[in-house]
């Protein structure tokens, strides 16, 4: 069942250490989770709704370098937040070319933990968001005829009905009809709802 509040999950596979961040991440009120495997956190049903991720690098089994590696190909977008006691400067690296939000060492200040995980479920609520809006407007284009695509492609290039007609060789007529189907298709009342629902279609590239 999908949790009422934002789902933090905590990969870490000593027991103290995992229980204390959970106690912690919970006071901001947020529900949390805790697996002592990487394995056990993929193979978690919620694990697509996770809004924050608090990953130890070095786990049994998979690591956590790994298991972004699997977040990134199973497309799960939730921000991650890598700890570590031996951290280094080449993990870190590539624990953020990864995507992590932060990388911190053991011991770390508590209140410096709960304002990254904050900052960490705003963004991962912002990526939720522009995926539903990518689903959404996919689906849209997915509708159009061959023929109202390439219509729309010059529509948003800003071309006017016109030399949409001369460019494909038909009527300015028949470019009215396919601009009008495709403003009902895709649900929009202007050109420039048009052109945002069409970025909104293209995937996320990498900050």
């Amino acid at each position: 069942m999908m949790p009422k509040r934002e789902l933090v999950f905590v990969v870490e596979d000593d027991p103290v250490v995992r229980q204390s961040l959970i106690m912690l991440i919970e006071t901001l009120g947020v529900a949390v989770r805790g697996h002592a495997t990487g394995r056990g956190f993929l193979d978690d049903p919620d694990c697509r709704l996770a809004s924050c991720v608090v990953l130890d690098v070095r786990l049994p089994g998979l690591g956590g370098l790994e298991v972004q590696s699997r977040m990134t190909d199973l497309g799960l977008t939730a921000p991650v937040i890598f700890i570590t006691g031996h951290g280094d400067v080449p993990m870190a690296v590539e624990a953020m070319r990864g995507g992590a939000v932060d990388f911190l060492q053991k011991p770390f200040d508590n209140q410096s933990l709960l304002e990254r995980v904050g900052q960490a479920i705003a963004r991962g609520r912002d990526l939720r968001q522009e995926e539903e809006l990518r689903k959404i407007a996919t689906a849209r284009l997915a509708t159009l005829s061959p023929r109202e695509r390439e219509v729309l492609a010059l529509l948003v290039e800003g071309r006017m009905n016109k030399a949409i007609a001369a460019e494909l060789g038909i009527s300015s007529k028949t470019v009215e009809d396919h601009r009008a189907s495709i403003m009902r298709k895709m649900q929009v009342r202007s050109v420039a709802e048009l052109v945002r629902l069409v970025a909104d279609s293209r995937p996320r590239t990498a900050q």
